[in-house]
């Protein structure tokens, strides 16, 4: 994971989205237009969008899509026997 600024650009060679200065401190990042983050939560943001990338290629061949592979990755195995008993009830 490599970020780099290019001017007032913030680029990664892991994902398309981009963080652009807009002054004062201030960030943009192309997957949250309206919101002006600091130079940390940027970064953040940034890096975010590489996991994100890897997710999704990585839950590919397991038939899942990255919300989906996050999302069942972020239950607890307690959570996941509740589901399972429910799926099977029906």
């Amino acid at each position: 994971m490599a970020l780099q600024m290019i001017g007032t650009l913030m680029i990664s060679d892991r994902t398309v989205h981009t963080a652009r200065s807009v002054g004062q401190d201030g960030w943009v990042v192309s997957y949250l237009p309206g919101r002006t983050l600091g130079l940390s939560a940027a970064v953040g943001a940034l890096l975010i969008a590489e996991l994100a990338t890897e997710i999704a290629s990585t839950a590919r061949p397991l038939g899942l899509t990255a919300p989906e592979a996050v999302g069942l990755s972020l239950l607890t195995p307690r959570a996941l026997d509740r589901a399972s008993q429910w799926t099977n009830a029906t």
